[in-house]
């Protein structure tokens, strides 16, 4: 579905979960805005001039040249080798010709479709989409504290993304569950989240069994066979680079083995100026990029045409005690640098709403808004951690997944052209002369017509005055947050899935646990 349902703030959602028409009055948790793809109508910011962008890619492809790329997977060092780069040992070297003529067969643009079909999402162009929290080790709620990752709380978390319509895509797992055995985890959280969610899944590019298990289950879950599977995207991987200069031997065997299939690889370094990045800004994105475009060339060599896009994660450490800081100026520029490069390159964009917050307070707030508004200066098409990060990814919350979820959707309404319509009946001469001077427009036809999707309704936010605030119990905003998690958890339906699909993949996971999963270190 597309943004032609943008208006229609109040209407029912589409999927399980029970999200959409929410009513406090009728005892629902929220009254949240309908599924729908946004589309962001802005201009992109753009810090730097045609110099400044030809100084960068002039910058990465003398990285690609000249230093090279450690490509620690035998087989990647052989493609390439084959391709014509040169290689010693594990170092690869690429020429700008070649490179650009491999990033040309990727497409500007792609679609993912899960098994709900009214799920499926487009990557590129000015489509803006949002994924969950993911990976992080520990959770925080109010109730608890912080804790190591379980499985209930995983659960918890599905059931979070489910259920918020601004929430795209499950990506990675929200929190980490430790009580799960590492050979079989992959199997437990992919069958949760393909039964609690039907959006879009993301696969760890952990080791060959790991990712061929989620192919194979996501494959099952939407009654595929497997030339369907194959025929379009169905999810996708986000691969890391090992920066500065390194893509590791299981991250590019995952990517490797999606490509093939026609799945997309997302491939976003994580470049920290001043600690695994040059500390000025320009340097930090080269190197990036330079790492970005490596693997995107050896995909490209795969299967010509495959998906891919680059995701950016460039950011700053405190130079004082060496930790990572998000949603500073520093990170700001950077993500709206790597967007003019990126569509210098006419690829797909990734980046995050980050904070390094440790509970949900002012500071989660403005770090994450100045992130997420970042994304959309930049034109990011894929927002990943848009909702419950904390402690620069090591700790994810619910109370600050739902306050995020809050700037989402106002996200989603500025983008609505209702916020900036110039029609005649939008400049609304006849209600101005109506009132004339010294009057108001509270009474007035123009108002009564308009006043119940006027404006932005709130999810959390309290717009009352002190004094109503505190007669009602003074409740502060993650307090808020987390009686509304809890409403939600409470009401929570998962969505609809074909009995005999829940069946086969209920069978392929019962098997693969009795031939243990996948090997792991310990």
């Amino acid at each position: 579905m597309s943004d032609d349902t943008a208006g229609k703030r109040r209407a029912g959602s589409r999927g399980g979960g029970r999200a959409g028409n929410q009513r406090r009055s009728g005892g629902h948790a929220i009254d949240q805005m309908p599924w729908r793809l946004p589309i962001n109508p802005d201009r992109p910011t753009e810090p730097l001039d045609e110099t400044g962008v030809m100084a960068i890619h002039n910058g990465a492809m003398r990285i690609l040249r000249d230093i090279g790329i450690e490509m620690l997977n035998p087989e990647a060092v052989d493609i390439l080798r084959r391709a014509g780069c040169r290689v010693s040992g594990t170092n690869v070297r690429m020429d700008e010709d070649f490179v650009m003529e491999m990033v040309r067969k990727a497409p500007s643009t792609f679609t993912i479709t899960p098994r709900n079909l009214d799920r499926e999402i487009i990557i590129g162009g000015k489509h803006m989409v949002f994924v969950n929290v993911s990976s992080p080790p520990n959770s925080w709620d109010l109730e608890r504290g912080k804790r190591a990752g379980d499985f209930e709380t995983f659960k918890d978390f599905m059931k979070l993304t489910q259920y918020f319509n601004c929430i795209h895509i499950a990506g990675g797992y929200p929190v980490e569950p430790v009580d799960i055995h590492a050979s079989v985890r992959h199997l437990d959280c992919l069958y949760e989240k393909l039964v609690l969610t039907d959006k879009v899944v993301h696969a760890y590019s952990l080791g060959a069994e790991r990712v061929e298990d989620v192919m194979e289950m996501v494959r099952l879950a939407g009654g595929l066979t497997h030339d369907e599977f194959d025929a379009k995207p169905r999810m996708y991987t986000n691969i890391n680079s090992v920066s500065p200069l390194k893509h590791d031997f299981p991250m590019l065997d995952g990517a490797m083995r999606l490509a093939r299939r026609g799945q997309p690889v997302v491939v976003t370094p994580f470049t920290l100026a001043g600690a695994m990045a040059p500390v000025t800004m320009a340097g930090a994105v080269a190197l990036s990029i330079a790492e970005a475009l490596s693997a995107i060339v050896l995909l490209q060599l795969i299967r010509p045409g495959c998906p891919v896009a680059i995701g950016t994660f460039t950011s700053n450490v405190d130079m004082k005690s060496g930790a990572p800081a998000f949603g500073t100026p520093e990170y700001m520029r950077a993500t709206q640098m790597t967007g003019q490069l990126v569509r210098f390159y006419g690829l797909p964009m990734r980046s995050s709403g980050v904070c390094a917050a440790n509970v949900p307070d002012g500071q989660a707030m403005w770090e994450t808004s100045n992130s997420l508004w970042a994304a959309v200066q930049s034109g990011t098409n894929m927002v990943y951690h848009a909702a419950g990060w904390l402690e620069g990814g090591l700790i994810a919350s619910p109370e600050k997944f739902v306050m995020d979820c809050e700037v989402l959707q106002m996200i989603q309404r500025y983008f609505e052209e209702a916020t900036f319509a110039t029609t005649p009946d939008d400049i609304a001469f006849d209600a101005i002369a109506e009132v004339g001077a010294g009057g108001h427009y509270f009474g007035c036809q123009h108002t009564q017509d308009r006043y119940t999707s006027a404006f932005y309704a709130p999810i959390a936010s309290d717009w009352r005055n002190y004094e109503a605030w505190q007669a009602d119990g003074a409740v502060w905003t993650p307090e808020r947050a987390h009686r509304i998690y809890k409403a939600i958890l409470a009401e929570f339906e998962a969505p609809a899935m074909n009995a005999d699909h829940k069946g086969a993949l209920e069978e392929f996971v019962a098997r693969r646990k009795q031939e243990g999963g996948a090997p792991t270190d310990f």
